[in-house]
């Protein structure tokens, strides 16, 4: 739970980080990140998969920069829901779900939802290749 917090919390500063750099993306206030950086994360759970579905033949010919302008879409979206969110047209929600993603991309390589769990992490483990141990014997298992 603490690990869906902390990644709310990233993209709502995210957003917030966007609207300072870029001119055509204003938020409100604080709780206005929050709100979007809940919708965003909705749409991206539900919807977003949907999308990248149906557009996989563009998303391959354009070797994957469909991709940006699914995000932007979505961006869109939330600015459609929220009210304090205003974004001025399709090249600034662009270039903030640019931002965003970075941001984004940044601050999970940091996370670690195991640890953020409490829980120690485990180091990963190859499947495929086989772990053998050499016995008391000497033979190896």
């Amino acid at each position: 739970m603490l690990f869906l917090l902390t990644r709310w919390l990233v993209i709502a500063v995210a957003i917030l980080l966007s609207s300072a750099i870029l001119p055509g993306i204003r938020v409100d206030s604080l709780t206005t990140a929050i709100l979007a950086a809940a919708v965003l994360g909705i749409l991206n759970a539900f919807l977003r998969p949907v999308l990248l579905i149906l557009t996989l033949p563009l998303t391959i010919v354009s070797l994957g920069i469909f991709a940006f302008v699914l995000n932007a879409l979505m961006l869109l979206l939330v600015d459609y829901f929220v009210s304090g969110l205003e974004i001025d047209g399709f090249g600034w929600a662009f270039l903030g779900a640019l931002i965003i993603s970075m941001v984004s991309w940044i601050a999970n390589r940091f996370i670690n939802p195991s640890e953020a769990d409490g829980k120690p992490s485990q180091p990963r483990r190859r499947k495929d290749c086989i772990d053998m141990e050499r016995g008391d014997d000497g033979k190896w298992r």
